[in-house]
């Protein structure tokens, strides 16, 4: 995936201007760009992709156990005595 590209320059020099030393600023902000480089974003489109599949999933696994309630109960009421 790709990175979100940023100016480190220009956070840097907004760094220095907010308290920071040169060399604290130019550490942060190095440290930072390296950290979203690094970072594996998600997309809206996957979201939607794994979300559809999550869906199915849950489709399927409340079908099977409204079949099986619906055969516990049939047999219930077939094979317990009535008073």
């Amino acid at each position: 995936m790709n990175a979100v590209p940023f100016d480190t320059l220009k956070l840097a020099d907004r760094l220095q201007s907010g308290g920071f030393t040169p060399e604290q600023a130019r550490t942060f902000s190095t440290a930072l760009a390296e950290a979203a480089g690094t970072a594996d974003l998600v997309t809206k489109p996957y979201l939607d992709d794994r979300l559809l599949v999550l869906e199915q999933r849950l489709i399927i696994h409340l079908g099977g156990m409204l079949v099986i309630a619906v055969g516990i109960l049939l047999a219930a009421i077939r094979y317990l005595p009535v008073h």
